[in-house]
C-alpha cells in the first residue's frame, strides 16, 4: 500500500494517509462477507480529511478433500460442498431475510459480469429467442416489447424445455445461460435434467479462468449442494476442517490488500465518528464486529491529536467464539492490542469485551454510562441477523430497536447491496450471480488469474458465501442481504433519522480509492456513500442517529 502525508489543522488531519500500524495489522485479515462472524451534524464540516486503515476478521473455510463423488461437509451453521472434479472448498458462510424486488436506486448491472434481475431485460430476449428458435424454428419472432424480469420469463422458458431439447441448445449459450438453465432445473427438482447441465458446466468453469469461469465453478457447487442435500440436511454429513489461524488470516489479508471493501466501511465510518465527536470529551464505541480491533487504531491515532487534548475513549467490542480461532484468542487480546497502543498515544482508554453473537446482546452487555457520547458501529454485520422470515424474535429490527434505546450519537451501517434476503431461489440465484459477477472482476484486476495466493482467497473468503446463497433455506441460509432501501425503513421504524454525511467521509474514501482499478468510484445518493465497481453497486454506508 502507497504512503501520504498527514496533515494537522485545527479542525483535523487534511490528507488521507495509509499508515501500516506493526502493532496491529499482522494480526488483522479481513474478507468481504464474504467476511464476518457466526452472529445468530446536519450541516457539512469543513473538509476534515482523516484516514483510517484498518482491519477485519476472517470467516472460517473448509478444506476440500478428495473423494469419489460428492461430498457434503457439516458446520454448525456453514456447509461446504467439494467433488472429486472440481478442486475448490467453498465454505457457507457462518451468519444469520427483504422485499424480492430492486428499488429503481439499485438497477445497476455489471457491463462485463452481465446482469440478472437488475437489467433492462436484453439478456431475456437473448435466451427467449435462443429458445425460440430452437423449439420452434427460425421463423418465429419472439416479442421484443417484453419488459418482464429475467427471473420469470426465463425460469418459465427453461422449465419449458424437456430434457433432450435443452441438451440440445446447449452449443447456443453461453456460462451464465447454462448456469441459469441449471437453477431452474434445481429449482424445478428435475434431477435428470440438472446432473445432465452439471456435467456440461463442468468443464465451462475453471477456478484460475476468467471471473465468470471463477464464479461458475462456486455457483456450481451451490447447485450441486442444494439439488443433493435436500435444504437443510446440507449439514448433516461430515465434520468439516478449518484451516488454521495463520492459514485463515492469510487468506483474508490477502483480500484485504487487494479489493477496498473494508477500507471503504472502515474509512467511511471513522470519519462519520470523528464528524460526530468533534466536542465530546468521553466517547464510547460499541463496535458489533470488533474483529482484531484494528479499526480503532487510526481513530485513536488521530484523536490524539485533536485540539485540546484526545478525548477519554471507551469500546465495547462484541465478539463471538469463532472470532478467538481465528485471533487464536480471546477478546482479550483485542483489548490489550488497543490499550497498548492507546497508551502509546497517550489516550486515556478502556476496553470492554462482549464475548457473545449479536443475537446474544442485552442492553446489560454494552456496559453504557451515563454522560459519555456514543457511537455504534455495524460493519457488514446485520445482514448476518435473522429477521422475521426466519425467526419469531427478528433479532435484525431488535438490535437496532435496543441500540436505539441508548440514544447514540451516530450509528453506522455498511452492507453489501445486493437483494438475498426474501428473494425466493431462482432471482435469488440470478442476483448472486450480477453481484458477485462485479466482485470477481475487481480481484481479477488486481491479481493474475493463476496466482495461487487469489485463488485461496476467492475460495476461502467469498465462495461460502455464495455457496451458502445458492444451496441453503431457512436459517441454514445466513446470508441475507437487503438494498440500502429496506435497510432505511427498518432504521426509520426503530425510531432512528438519517445523519447526512460531511464532505470528509467521500473525500476519505476517494484517497482510499486512488490505490485501486480506475473503475472502482463512489457515488452520494439518498444521504449515503455508495461503492461501485463499473456500473455495479457493491457496498452502501450510512449514519443514523
Amino acid at each position: 500500500m502507497q504512503t501520504s502525508q498527514e496533515h494537522q489543522s485545527s479542525s483535523g488531519f487534511h490528507g488521507f494517509y495509509h499508515q501500516t500500524m506493526q502493532q496491529v495489522e499482522p494480526y488483522c485479515f479481513p474478507s468481504f462477507q464474504i467476511l464476518h462472524n457466526n452472529l445468530c451534524s446536519d450541516n457539512d464540516k469543513q473538509a476534515t480529511q482523516v484516514s483510517f486503515q484498518s482491519c477485519n476478521e476472517p470467516h472460517f473455510t473448509l478444506e476440500s478433500s478428495p473423494a469419489s463423488g460428492y461430498v457434503v461437509y457439516d458446520s454448525p451453521s456453514a456447509m461446504s460442498f467439494s467433488s472429486n472434479r472440481t478442486p475448490i472448498s467453498p465454505l457457507g458462510s457462518q451468519s444469520y431475510l427483504s422485499d424480492p424486488h430492486h428499488s429503481s436506486d439499485n438497477a445497476y448491472g455489471s457491463p462485463f459480469s452481465g446482469s440478472s434481475i437488475v437489467d433492462d431485460g436484453n439478456e431475456l430476449r437473448q435466451i427467449l429467442s435462443v429458445l425460440e428458435t430452437q423449439l420452434l424454428g427460425p421463423e418465429s419472432d419472439i416479442d421484443d416489447s417484453c419488459s418482464c424480469s429475467f427471473n420469470g420469463a426465463a425460469h418459465e422458458a427453461y422449465s419449458s424445455t424437456n430434457s433432450n431439447q435443452m441438451m440440445e441448445m446447449i452449443p447456443s449459450l453461453d456460462l451464465k445461460q447454462v448456469l441459469n438453465a441449471c437453477a431452474a432445473a434445481v429449482s424445478d427438482e428435475d434431477l435428470s435434467t440438472a446432473t445432465r447441465l452439471m456435467d456440461v458446466l463442468e468443464p465451462m468453469v475453471s477456478v484460475s479462468g476468467e471471473p465468470i469461469q471463477r464464479l461458475g465453478a462456486y455457483m456450481l457447487e451451490g447447485l450441486r449442494a442444494r439439488l443433493l442435500s435436500s435444504g437443510s440436511l446440507i449439514y448433516k454429513s461430515l465434520k468439516c476442517k478449518e484451516p488454521t489461524s495463520k492459514e485463515l488470516m492469510s487468506y483474508m489479508h490477502i483480500l484485504y490488500q487487494i479489493c477496498p471493501y473494508y477500507k471503504f466501511a472502515y474509512n467511511s465510518a471513522n470519519v462519520s465518528i470523528w464528524d460526530a465527536m468533534e466536542n465530546e470529551r468521553v466517547i464510547h464505541i460499541i463496535d458489533f464486529q470488533i474483529a482484531q480491533g484494528s479499526q480503532w487504531v487510526s481513530l485513536m491515532e488521530v484523536l490524539a491529536k485533536r485540539p485540546g487534548g484526545p478525548p477519554y475513549i471507551r469500546i465495547t467490542g462484541v465478539d463471538d467464539s469463532q472470532s478467538a480461532h481465528a485471533r487464536g484468542a480471546g477478546l482479550e487480546l483485542v483489548g490489550q492490542r488497543l490499550s497498548k497502543f492507546a497508551a502509546s498515544c497517550g489516550v486515556p482508554f478502556e476496553f470492554h469485551g462482549a464475548a457473545m453473537s449479536g443475537c446474544e446482546v442485552e442492553l446489560e452487555n454494552l456496559g453504557v454510562r451515563y454522560g459519555e457520547a456514543l457511537a455504534v458501529n455495524f460493519p457488514y454485520m446485520l445482514h448476518h441477523m435473522p429477521d422475521e422470515s426466519v425467526s419469531t424474535r427478528n433479532h435484525r429490527d431488535r438490535l437496532l430497536r435496543l441500540v436505539k434505546r441508548l440514544s447514540p450519537k451516530v450509528v453506522v451501517l455498511v452492507e453489501q447491496e445486493s437483494n438475498t434476503n426474501t428473494t425466493s431461489f431462482f432471482p435469488r440465484f440470478q442476483e448472486t450471480m450480477d453481484y458477485y459477477s462485479a466482485m470477481f472482476e475487481s480481484i481479477d484486476a488486481a491479481r493474475p488469474r493463476d496466482d495461487k495466493q487469489r485463488i485461496s482467497a476467492e475460495e476461502h473468503c467469498v465462495a461460502r458465501d455464495i455457496v451458502n446463497i445458492v444451496a441453503c433455506e431457512g436459517a441454514d441460509r445466513v446470508e441475507r442481504h437487503e438494498l440500502f432501501g429496506k435497510w432505511k425503513a427498518r432504521l426509520m421504524m426503530a425510531g432512528f433519522t438519517p445523519c447526512p454525511l460531511s464532505s470528509s467521509v467521500s473525500i476519505a474514501v476517494i484517497d482510499v480509492l486512488k490505490d485501486y482499478s480506475k473503475n472502482y468510484r463512489i457515488e452520494e445518493r439518498d444521504g449515503a456513500v455508495q461503492l461501485f465497481w463499473k456500473n455495479r453497486v457493491l457496498a452502501t454506508s450510512s449514519a443514523w442517529r
